[in-house]
């Protein structure tokens, strides 16, 4: 996409020297070098050193799935003209085997390996990768780095240190909870950050942002947080985020009380300008162990991304207790290229959104019913999944085809899962012992250096706990029995009761649309559904087609953006639909009213006995 000429000094620099050994260790470390200045053609040179090779054939690859992802990747279809050299620059024989691995002859000579790696922002569709575990490379602007997506390792070479040397301009910005080592400059203009981990899973565990600097830090109890900013049009900044990720944050660290997993936490926060058109077209965020790369639409409104960070950000920041504190040792070991799943997405995901929700209201920051009307969505949402599937099976097996479509449910089943295990907790211990308390005996036991078995945990928690729990692990977790909800709200005096049910603007749940699009690309209001209260007052009635809103035009082109401006909009705005009803093109004015949906409600009983009241209190405010 863009071209810059070689600078021969820095070129020569990058393919002919060897760094040094890392000071304190006996182990020459794997230097990975990425050139940041010398873009071409929108890709980046990469120059992985692995040092003496010892054997006369070795496997070079470039990660298929990453952590977190749950999900084929293939970043190594990313690489180009991927070439190995011998100490006096000549070429060794090299044989790809798929798209994420290539065979080297007379590896004993092996020098280096080089390669150009495209990013995956701008090719149609990603690729199929999630944007928050892709990369960008946007010269002299921004270059998103999941180094998972540039940085190859060499067989039985991952447990190796590595060194990370980043050519870059000085006006760019290193964004990661990475410290850097050595910065030096490499010619005018130029310098050369250097960063040093200690196996390859550290260089995946953390991405790095380069940009303009764009940056604000605060600390939180003992913890360093950084939060780092990349807006295209310069509509956000830092400090804009800085408010309500402070005040996040703090709560969620007033939550865990004394777990203290980290001393530094990175939030890379990255805005795309116009999503699907070359650039990010999915949002949420890839958790790493003291880090989140967060990606989200330029073009929403500074509230609306307000709460949606809080959302997905404390998700992210949970999961330094699980999988970072708590793990098994697929997970610990995770092998890049032929990953074997652990069975327990329903601890890593489930949990980990449980509490983020939870701690909301533990803290103040939602109400009660909030809290429930989430929990009573989650539970709509995961009855589009088969709810006799084992969380455990499906787990193991989440990259098979049979298996992988029902990843999602482990964001609304698997949080469920650990609202009813709490509740049952918390039951049996007579107020006395959570979800969170069990968590923070199991990172004592365990902590991010010493993995489990994987067939371990369940019999590890039933003796932390109760036989109860083991019996509930084993039927509602690896069992096949679809989870009683009714009887643990019940515990907690709660029922379901017919009233109005909160709703977004054009979506009912997550996963069902208010609108439809018909053969002509035309966005139509579905004559399946009930319409909302905010249909309903401005008079739309099921199968208007929708032109325009507010004077913006709106088809399938630019569906995304109905959603996106949707949640700019404030309760009593002024607004106007230019429909077509009957043939007839029509404009409907109003004014924009909270949208609201009839059914039954998750709500708090009348009159609640007091071990109920009790069992509530210990498990929304204990």
């Amino acid at each position: 996409m863009k071209k810059i000429i070689y600078v021969l000094v820095l070129t020569a620099m990058a393919i002919g020297c060897k760094s040094p050994q890392v000071p304190g260790t006996t182990v020459q470390p794997i230097v990975a070098t990425l050139d940041l200045v010398n873009v071409k053609d929108d890709k980046v040179m990469v120059t992985v050193d692995p040092g003496e090779i010892k054997t006369e054939t070795i496997v070079f690859f470039i990660p298929k799935t990453v952590p977190g992802t749950y999900s084929t990747s293939n970043f190594g279809a990313y690489a180009e003209n991927l070439k190995a050299y011998d100490y006096k620059g000549n070429e060794l024989p090299v044989t790809a085997y798929d798209e994420n691995s290539w065979s080297i002859s007379n590896a004993t000579r092996l020098d280096k390996v080089t390669y150009w790696m495209n990013d995956t922002f701008d090719v149609p569709g990603e690729g199929g990768i999630y944007s928050m575990a892709g990369t960008n490379i946007n010269e002299d602007k921004n270059f998103l780095l999941n180094l998972h997506g540039f940085v190859g390792y060499f067989n039985d070479l991952t447990e190796e240190p590595y060194q990370l040397e980043i050519i870059r301009s000085n006006d760019l910005y290193a964004g990661s909870a990475l410290d850097i080592a050595e910065s030096s400059e490499v010619s005018a203009g130029r310098t050369r950050d250097i960063f040093r981990v200690n196996r390859y899973f550290e260089v995946t565990d953390n991405p790095i942002m380069y940009a303009a600097p764009d940056t604000v830090s605060f600390k939180v109890d003992k913890m360093d947080v950084l939060l780092h900013v990349y807006s295209p049009s310069q509509k956000f900044n830092a400090q804009d985020f800085k408010p309500a990720m402070e005040k996040m944050i703090t709560a969620q660290k007033d939550f865990l009380g004394d777990i203290d997993n980290t001393d530094k936490y990175a939030i890379l926060l990255y805005l795309s300008a116009t999503p699907g058109e070359g650039d990010a077209a999915n949002f949420g965020a890839l958790e790493h162990h003291t880090s989140t790369v967060v990606v989200m639409p330029e073009q929403m409104g500074q509230e609306a991304l307000n709460k949606s960070l809080t959302d997905i950000v404390s998700h992210e920041f949970f999961h330094i207790l699980t999988p970072l504190g708590v793990h098994s040792k697929e997970v610990h070991y995770f092998d890049y290229n032929d990953p074997q799943m652990s069975r327990h997405l329903w601890l890593y995901e489930g949990v980990t959104e449980y509490f983020a929700n939870l701690f909301q209201v533990n803290q103040g920051l939602i109400t009660n019913q909030d809290f429930y009307d989430r929990m009573q969505e989650k539970i709509m949402v995961s009855k589009n999944f088969d709810d006799t599937m084992s969380f455990t099976e499906m787990s193991q097996n989440i990259l098979e085809d049979e298996y992988k479509n029902s990843y999602y449910n482990v964001y609304q089943k698997g949080a469920l899962i650990g609202m009813a295990l709490d509740i049952r907790l918390k039951e049996l211990s007579n107020g006395e012992m959570g979800l969170l308390d069990l968590m923070k005996q199991l990172t004592q036991m365990y902590g991010k250096d010493k993995p489990f078995e994987d067939e371990d945990l369940f019999p590890v928690i039933t003796e932390l706990t109760y036989p109860e729990i083991g019996e509930f692990l084993n039927t509602y977790v690896s069992g096949n029995t679809p989870i009683p909800y009714n009887e643990f709200f019940e515990k907690v005096g709660l029922e379901m009761r017919e009233g109005e049910l909160p709703v977004d603007y054009f979506l009912q749940d997550p996963s069902t649309p208010y609108i439809t699009v018909n053969e002509s690309g035309e966005i139509v209001l579905r004559d399946d559904l009930s319409l909302s209260t905010f249909f309903e007052e401005l008079g739309l009635m099921a199968g208007d087609r929708i032109k325009a809103i507010n004077g913006k035009s709106y088809n399938v082109q630019n569906v995304y953006d109905l959603i996106g401006d949707s949640a700019n909009w404030s309760v009593g705005d002024p607004i106007s639909f230019t429909i077509e009803r009957n043939g007839e093109e029509l404009k409907v004015e109003g004014k924009v009213v909270e949208p609201m949906s009839t059914g039954k409600r998750l709500v708090e009983i009348m009159n609640p006995t007091a071990e109920q009241m009790e069992l509530r209190q210990s498990w929304l405010k204990s």
